[in-house]
C-alpha cells in the first residue's frame, strides 16, 4: 500500500515538471490460424486457395492456411457432383464441398469457395439476392463474380474470432434455386 502512495506521488511530482509517463499500448491478439485441407477438391485447388485468399484479405482476426504436412487440419475441402455445401463441428472446424453442380450451371467459383469458407468463419445463408452479399450464395444471379465479404460480413468474422465465440454444428447447402 506504501509503495502505491509513493508511485503516485512520484508520478504526479512528475507530471506537474512536465515529464509524461509513456505506456505501452496493450498488445493486438495474434489472429487465430486454421488450416485447411484442399488435397481431395481435386481441380479445385486452385480456387480453394483462391477463396483462403480473399478471406485473408478482408479480415484481421483469423487467418486460413493450407495444412503443413504432418498436421491436422481445422478444415477439410472436397469436390462433388452435388450443389455446394459446408457442414461445421464448431467454429472454424468442419468441411465443404466444391459442387460441380454449380459450377456447371455457371456460378463463380472464387465465389463459391469465399462463400463456403464463410460458413466456417460463422456465417449463415442470407439469400438476399444481392451480388454485394456474399452470404447471398445463390439467391444471387448466377452472373454475380463478386467473391468478396461485405463490410458487414467481415466485421461479423473479425467479431467472431475476437473471442472464443462457438457456434453450433450446422449443415448449409447452396441452393439450386433462389429463396
Amino acid at each position: 500500500m506504501l509503495l502505491r502512495r509513493i508511485a503516485a506521488a512520484l508520478v504526479a511530482v512528475l507530471a506537474i515538471g512536465g515529464f509524461q509517463a509513456v505506456t505501452a499500448a496493450p498488445a493486438a491478439a495474434a489472429p487465430r490460424t486454421l488450416y485447411y485441407d484442399a488435397s481431395q477438391a481435386q481441380e479445385f485447388k486452385a480456387v480453394v486457395n483462391q477463396g483462403a485468399q480473399i478471406w485473408n484479405s478482408r479480415v484481421t482476426n483469423v487467418r486460413l492456411l493450407p495444412v503443413p504436412a504432418g498436421s491436422t487440419p481445422n478444415i477439410r475441402v472436397y469436390a462433388d457432383n452435388g450443389w455446394p455445401r459446408a457442414q461445421t463441428t464448431s467454429l472454424g472446424n468442419g468441411r465443404w464441398y466444391m459442387g460441380r453442380q454449380a459450377v456447371n450451371q455457371g456460378y463463380y467459383q472464387p465465389r463459391i469457395a469465399a462463400h463456403e469458407f464463410g460458413h466456417l468463419l460463422g456465417l449463415p445463408d442470407r439469400r438476399t439476392g444481392l451480388c454485394t452479399d456474399l452470404m447471398s450464395g445463390s439467391s444471387a444471379p448466377v452472373s454475380c463474380t463478386n467473391a468478396y465479404p461485405s463490410t458487414t460480413e467481415a466485421s461479423t468474422v473479425n467479431r467472431n474470432f475476437a473471442t472464443t465465440a462457438s457456434v453450433p454444428a450446422q449443415t448449409f447447402i447452396w441452393s439450386g434455386s433462389p429463396a
